[in-house]
C-alpha cells in the first residue's frame, strides 16, 4: 500500500470483508508502539442503521401502509 498525499490507504477488499468493514464505517488509527491499528469504532451505527436513516422519508407513493401490505400479499 502506498500512503496518498491525503494520507489515506485503501483497505484491500479481502481484509474488509474479513473484519466486516463496510463504506461508511467508523474506524479509528490507535498508535500502539511502532505500530499503527486501525479499529472498528464501538457504538456507531451500522450499515443497515445508515441506509434505513437515508431512506426514511423518502417513499414516492401516496398509499397507506395497510394498501401497501395489501398489494405485496396479494390479497
Amino acid at each position: 500500500m502506498k500512503l496518498n498525499s491525503k494520507g489515506q490507504v485503501t483497505i484491500p477488499a479481502a481484509l474488509r470483508e474479513r473484519h466486516g468493514l463496510h463504506e461508511g464505517d467508523e474506524v479509528d488509527v490507535i498508535e500502539d508502539g511502532n505500530t499503527l491499528r486501525i479499529v472498528q469504532v464501538t457504538g456507531s451505527s451500522t450499515r443497515g442503521q445508515r441506509l434505513v436513516r437515508r431512506m426514511r422519508g423518502r417513499a414516492s407513493t401516496t398509499m397507506s401502509t395497510s394498501q401497501l401490505m395489501e398489494l405485496l400479499r396479494g390479497e
